[in-house]
C-alpha cells in the first residue's frame, strides 16, 4: 500500500483497529510530559495475518522516510518479524530468540527491532500477582499462542525467580502450525516448570482445559478475542478454578471473557484484571526506545495517572 513521506517527525502505531485505541489520543498529551518536541502518532491499519509484502511495505517505508522515528507492533509481532526480519539492521536478543518484535526504532542510521513484550508483561503481571504466589506450585492456562503467550511464558520461568515460578503452563491455540511453533521456541527454555501444548479449535476444548485446573491458577486471555474481533475463547458454561487469578490482555472491546469471570467474581473468589496496566507499560517501553529516553517510576507513574483521567 502507499505510504507518503512525513514532514515531522511521527511514531507509528501497526496494527489493525489502530483508530480504536485509546493512544491516538493519549499520545499527544504524553509527548506533551515528555518534553518530545513536535512530535505526531499515525495508525497503520493492516489486517490480521496480512500478506507478507504488507509487512515489508510499511518497515521498508519506515526504514526510507527520515521523519518516520519508528513504531509500536501489536496484533502482527510474530506476522511481521517472519515477513521483514531481513530489512533490520539490528535485532534485541529477544526478537531473536521469540520471532517475534513489538518496537521498531532508528539508531545511528540502523533499523533496530526489539521484543518488549517480555519486560511489558512482567511489569504487569508484578502488579497483581503477589510475590511467593508460585513456589513451585501452581499452573498457568494461556489460550493463544502468539508473542505475548511467549513473552508471559519467558518471564513466569525466569531463573532469577528460584522457586517462584508454576509447575505447569499450559498453551492452547486454535492452530495447529502457532501452537507447534510456540513449542519449539519455549523449549528453548531452562526451567523446572512443565509446559503442555494442547490445540483446541473450539472454546468448548478451552473450557475443558479449565476445568482441569486447581484452585488458585492463573488464566490468560491471549488470543485477541474481544478487542479486534468478538467473542471469548470460552463458552458461557466454563466454570474457573477457585481463588484463581484471570487476566485479560485486552482494555477495549467487547471484553467477553473478562465478563465471564466478573460473572464468578464473588462465588469463586477470583481476581479479574484488565489489559490496561500491560497497554501502559507496553506503549511506555517502546516510547523509550524509539525515542532514546527512560521513563523513571515517578514519570511512570504521572503518565499513568494522566492516562487514567483520559480513561475516566
Amino acid at each position: 500500500m502507499p505510504y507518503e513521506n512525513n514532514d515531522k517527525p511521527t511514531f507509528y502505531f501497526i496494527g489493525v483497529s489502530t483508530g480504536q485505541s485509546s493512544i491516538m489520543r493519549l499520545f499527544p498529551l504524553w509527548a506533551e510530559a515528555l518534553q518530545l518536541g513536535d512530535v505526531q502518532i499515525k495508525g497503520m491499519d493492516l489486517p490480521i495475518h496480512a500478506a507478507p509484502e504488507a509487512y515489508r511495505d510499511a518497515v521498508s517505508f519506515i526504514k526510507q522516510d527520515p521523519m518516520s522515528l519508528g513504531a509500536l507492533v501489536t496484533t502482527h509481532k510474530i506476522d511481521l518479524y517472519l515477513a521483514a526480519k531481513d530489512l533490520f539492521d539490528e535485532l534485541d536478543d529477544y526478537a531473536s530468540m521469540f520471532n517475534e518484535l513489538s518496537s521498531i526504532s532508528k539508531r545511528g542510521g540502523k533499523l533496530v527491532g526489539c521484543a518488549k513484550d517480555p519486560i511489558s508483561s512482567g511489569l504487569s503481571m508484578e502488579a497483581f500477582i503477589p510475590e511467593g504466589h508460585w513456589n513451585g506450585s501452581g499452573e498457568a492456562f494461556i489460550m493463544g499462542a502468539g508473542g505475548s503467550a511467549l513473552a508471559i511464558s519467558s518471564y513466569l520461568t525466569q531463573a532469577d525467580h528460584g522457586t517462584d515460578i508454576p509447575s505447569k503452563i499450559i498453551i492452547s491455540n486454535r492452530s495447529r502450525p502457532r501452537l507447534e511453533s510456540a513449542e519449539r521456541l519455549l523449549s528453548s527454555i531452562d526451567t523446572a516448570t512443565r509446559f503442555e501444548y494442547r490445540l483446541c479449535p473450539e472454546p468448548e476444548d478451552n473450557d475443558r482445559i479449565l476445568h482441569e485446573l486447581p484452585e488458585q491458577s492463573l488464566i490468560i486471555n491471549a488470543t485477541g478475542l474481544g478487542k479486534d474481533r468478538p467473542g471469548s475463547p470460552l463458552t458461557d458454561n466454563a466454570r474457573f478454578p477457585r481463588g484463581s487469578l484471570v487476566w485479560e490482555l485486552n482494555y477495549r472491546g467487547d471484553l467477553k471473557f473478562m465478563h465471564q469471570a466478573r460473572a464468578q467474581k464473588e462465588q469463586s473468589g477470583l481476581h479479574d484484571e484488565d489489559g490496561w496496566v500491560y497497554f501502559l507499560h507496553g506503549w511506555t517501553q517502546v516510547i523509550q526506545e524509539v525515542f532514546d529516553i527512560r521513563i523513571s517510576g515517578d514519570q511512570f507513574d504521572r503518565l499513568a495517572r494522566i492516562a487514567s483521567s483520559l480513561r475516566s
